[in-house]
């Protein structure tokens, strides 16, 4: 049955109370792989994950483990979400994580490497990618701000690297006022995935682009509860065929 949301009791009416967390998961997700066993097992700094975002993150990531893949996650929080992919992904990839608050530059060197700043500062993001040798792999699980994750998209998005991927969760913010969001505010970060796709269908209209600092390159977008995933490579005009 579905369960009816109570606005006023925020993400609180969702924590999952006792129980299995692994068994959670494989029940409503069908899920069973490496990363269910690193998250549910953490023993270190507190890692905070919504269940479901479990297998997307397989999904997305696992072409990247144990490769010298460069991963940025924006937002540190406590810790234990850089410590988690440390032990997902391998020793090989170069692990930075960014955050605001002053306190977190006190993880810098343990599962990655640790910078202060502003995900909406564009000269801070751009030293931080220069400093790891470019990005391959974006996580914004940053402020949830509108317009800091539209700011650091802007940014960032143009130095990810050929067929790399971007990765935005906590989008359930995009409806609530105190992120910026809001159902039928001009913010909600919903309202520019239409200026994406519209931009991804240039070759059927004679608008200009929207988001001129993603042109060309969002070779696909994905969409799923709190999440949204881009995709980047060059894209090609269409060409159809005709054979018999």
């Amino acid at each position: 049955m579905k369960k009816k949301p109570r606005p006023s009791e925020g993400i609180a009416q969702y924590r999952f109370e006792g129980g299995d967390i692994a068994q959670d998961i494989r029940d409503k997700y069908g899920f069973d792989g490496d990363l269910l066993d690193i998250f549910v097992q953490h023993k270190g700094d507190v890692v905070h994950k919504w269940h479901h975002y479990i297998p997307l993150y397989d999904r997305y990531f696992s072409r990247y483990r144990n490769t010298p893949v460069r991963f940025l996650e924006i937002g540190v929080s406590k810790g234990g979400s850089l410590q988690m992919w440390r032990k997902y992904l391998g020793d090989e990839a170069v692990i930075f994580g960014i955050d605001i608050n002053p306190d977190c530059a006190a993880y810098d060197g343990d599962a990655g490497q640790v910078r202060i700043g502003s995900q909406a500062d564009p000269e801070f993001l751009t030293s931080v990618i220069d400093e790891m040798g470019g990005v391959d792999v974006v996580l914004d699980d940053g402020s949830h701000q509108m317009d800091h994750i539209e700011a650091s998209l802007k940014v960032l998005f143009p130095r990810l690297s050929n067929g790399g991927t971007y990765m935005i969760e906590d989008l359930h913010t995009a409806y609530l006022p105190n992120w910026g969001g809001g159902f039928r505010s001009r913010k909600n970060f919903f309202n520019l995935l239409r200026k994406v796709f519209d931009d991804m269908h240039l070759w059927y209209h004679d608008k200009r682009p929207r988001i001129p600092e993603l042109e060309g390159e969002v070779a696909g977008v994905h969409v799923h509860d709190s999440i949204v995933v881009f995709d980047k490579a060059k894209v090609s005009a269409p060409t159809h065929s005709k054979v018999s």
